[in-house]
């Protein structure tokens, strides 16, 4: 099996729409009614949630007039949220059918169809003119790409002269053991995580200036144990919530997780680039 196919089957759910609309309407909301808030428990698929789009959308601000690229777009979470608070336009790619299916009906149903669009691709070949975005971003990605170097390019062919790539994903702190699962890998046959040097070197090769970075680890922290606390009280966690998507190992996949990042093994850090003229391997990938 391809490493790809081995990260659709990993994300697979088969019933996923389905079952996030039935949690909806266990959690008191009216399916007819929905809007992006209601949905942020469940499609916003990375560490700390909703929050952190907040927090890393605002690093680099889109307006209104901007076409922006989502990479790995999952659900669909961060590009209806961009959408709604910006409004920009947001086109969204990801390897999984499933997840694009249910992206775009969950945006029909907040009544954002008209400003976010997604479509089933590699990162690693992206079905788009050169020079076509005005910027591109991506959350918890990274970790399933071995090719790095092909990411980057093909992210900086589609981006327009000066462009912003955003990304915030989870990168190695140390050389610690892993333990699997992971929210992003069942095993290391899909796990490609890589420190924050290599992405500056990988990034500035392939034709980007970094201009920040942020290590969110402290956050994080506060993200889980805000998370465990709130299961706690309630009794276990909410109907409508992350573990729809993760599966029935999703506590096992949490809580790997937090002892990764309790010990330093992996940091969530958030990179944001601009594209620089001109990339010296455009087209020798």
């Amino acid at each position: 099996m391809s490493v790809e196919n081995t990260v659709i089957e990993h994300y697979r759910h088969g019933t996923l729409e389905e079952a996030l609309l039935q949690g909806l309407a266990e959690g008191g909301k009216d399916l007819e009614r929905l809007t992006p808030e209601d949905l942020a428990p469940a499609d916003e698929f990375h560490i700390g949630g909703r929050q952190a789009t907040v927090d890393f959308v605002a690093e680099f601000e889109p307006t209104a007039d901007m076409h922006w690229l989502d990479i790995g777009s999952g659900l669909g979470g961060p590009s209806r949220y961009i959408a709604h608070r910006y409004a920009c336009r947001v086109t969204g790619i990801d390897l999984s059918e499933e997840y694009v299916a249910v992206a775009a009906s969950l945006s029909r149903r907040v009544g954002l169809d008209d400003k976010v669009g997604y479509r089933q691709a590699s990162a690693l070949a992206l079905p788009f003119e050169d020079n076509s975005f005005d910027g591109a971003y991506m959350q918890h990605v990274g970790m399933n790409i071995a090719d790095k170097t092909k990411l980057f390019n093909e992210v900086h062919r589609v981006l327009k002269p000066g462009g912003i790539f955003a990304l915030y994903d989870v990168m190695r702190g140390n050389d610690g053991v892993f333990n699997y699962p992971v929210p992003w890998a069942s095993g290391a046959e899909s796990n490609f995580i890589e420190t924050p040097a290599t992405y500056r070197a990988l990034l500035s090769t392939e034709g980007f200036e970094l201009i920040k970075e942020r290590d969110r680890s402290d956050f994080a922290m506060g993200f889980f144990k805000a998370l465990q606390a709130k299961a706690s009280q309630a009794g276990g966690p909410s109907k409508f919530g992350l573990q729809i998507v993760m599966g029935g190992n999703s506590p096992q996949k949490v809580a790997n997780m937090i002892g990764l990042v309790e010990r330093g093994t992996v940091k969530p850090v958030v990179m944001i680039c601009r594209r620089v003229e001109p990339n010296p391997h455009a087209g020798n990938v």
